[in-house]
């Protein structure tokens, strides 16, 4: 439909994948090196610069295999949600899927030298094993490109409080069309690009807590799943939504409470944007 291939190319614009006569930019052209969506592709191009490569092609290999977590039986969601509670982390779902990865590949090394089963761990912790296997290939296949393009691979160092915020850094980049804000402090949630509200998809981390974080940046928006949001994180950095989407924004509650902490946190290079 021309609607969406309009869309299409306005995204990319935004993204800063195209040039000014609307060819790919050498930017672009590296972002359509990667066999991903572009906004993921610009996520782990901006990794490089901010020092998180190793964890940005785990999130990467786990959003684009298939979901990890496993619908359970009736009578076990108790017992699924407890298994998974384990790899759960306070900054939110794109964090939480690499711990379920790294758990994963501590079990198989583990089940190399003990001859035990990793599909067995999978089981106990209702995960598919298949899926994790294929976000093992992913990586591995990101990977290669990356060092095909002699991009820069930073060591992991996941867990520091500046690879957290680094790691949110880079998926703003690719990802500040998919921000939501909760607009009643119970987890209903006005997407500012739709201006559509949705619910946490019932695998997030936050799903049924107590905190619910008041902005958030999410992977996909599904209306088939009753109009949920599936990997979500919570975002404390909303300021580096670039200016120039920004003030393509439809009017909103939302959108003038981010202007506000926008105009809060950097005043003077607001100003200078707008001069632009």
């Amino acid at each position: 439909a021309p609607e969406s291939l309009m869309q299409a190319l306005e995204d990319l614009d935004y993204l800063a994948a195209l040039d000014n006569d609307g060819n790919l930019s050498e930017f672009g052209i590296i972002m359509s090196e990667f066999p991903l969506d572009p906004q993921l592709s610009k996520s782990i191009l901006a990794s490089c610069e901010f020092e998180c490569v190793d964890e940005m092609l785990t999130i990467a290999a786990m959003v684009t295999a298939p979901n990890c977590f496993l619908h359970t039986p009736p009578g076990t969601e108790e017992i699924a949600l407890t298994c998974w509670r384990k790899f759960s982390h306070p900054a939110g779902d794109h964090f939480t899927l690499i711990n379920v990865f790294n758990a994963f590949k501590e079990a198989s090394a583990n089940s190399a030298s003990q001859h035990c089963s990793n599909e067995k761990w999978c089981r106990d912790y209702f995960l598919s094993c298949s899926a994790l296997r294929m976000a093992g290939i992913i990586r591995a296949e990101l990977v290669e490109i990356m060092k095909h393009l002699e991009l820069p691979i930073s060591a992991p160092d996941f867990g520091s409080k500046e690879n957290t915020l680094s790691i949110k850094k880079s998926l703003l980049s690719g990802y500040f069309m998919h921000i939501a804000r909760d607009v009643d402090g119970s987890g209903n949630y006005l997407m500012l690009t739709h201006r559509q509200v949705a619910q946490l998809h019932p695998f997030s981390s936050y799903f049924n807590t107590r905190k619910i974080p008041e902005w958030v940046l999410f992977h996909e928006f599904s209306i088939s799943e009753d109009n949920s949001i599936r990997v979500v994180s919570e975002l404390l950095i909303v300021e580096l939504v670039p200016q120039y989407y920004f003030s393509n924004l439809p009017p909103s509650e939302s959108k003038e409470i981010l202007q506000e902490v926008i105009n809060h946190l950097s005043p003077a290079s607001t100003m200078k944007e707008e001069q632009k």
